[in-house]
């Protein structure tokens, strides 16, 4: 009897907040330490199941700040296939500034998106719920990526990407 194929991975983009928050030290403000320590166990227990990307610009950001902290969050992306921040990113960046899909002031986080629509990932995983895991501008974000030939990823936090784990309450 022939074997079904194994489906491929779900391709997921870290921005550099996953990473920040998977490498510093526990912090003393509860959410900010809840965020932590979803993010381990989303590593510990569910990166295997998806093909990780990040892009030069999350190499960037990492690498900035303290040096010993920096160490350990590029470290942490030792191994993870990085993307190419081409002009149809910056493009797109652009696009989603000027249909304020996302506030001026955004414009990295323009591109983490732009970047990840770009190159076709399914998730964006990130703890930036002011820009863009964040219900309000999440379908302007959509439209814009649509609008202009791509499929947005589906831009979440680590607890929305975590299979079978229920929701508290």
């Amino acid at each position: 009897m022939a074997s079904s194929p194994t489906p491929a991975k779900r391709s997921v983009y870290l921005e550099t907040s996953i990473v920040g928050h998977l490498t510093s030290r526990l912090s003393r403000d509860l959410v900010t330490a809840g965020h932590q320590e979803l993010t381990q166990e989303w590593w510990e227990t569910e990166r295997r199941q998806f093909d990780l990307y990040i892009s030069a610009l999350v190499v960037d950001e990492a690498a900035g700040g303290q040096p010993d902290e920096a160490a350990k969050r590029l470290a942490a992306l030792e191994g993870v296939r990085e993307l190419d921040l081409n002009e149809e990113c910056r493009r797109l960046a652009r696009e989603l500034l000027s249909r304020h899909a996302m506030p001026e002031e955004a414009a990295t986080d323009a591109l983490h998106v732009a970047t990840a629509a770009v190159n076709g990932m399914n998730f964006l995983l990130t703890w930036n719920c002011a820009h863009m895991a964040n219900a309000e501008r999440r379908q302007a974000i959509e439209d814009t990526c649509r609008e202009n030939g791509y499929e947005p990823p589906r831009i979440c936090t680590p607890e929305e990407l975590m299979g079978e784990r229920p929701c508290q309450t």
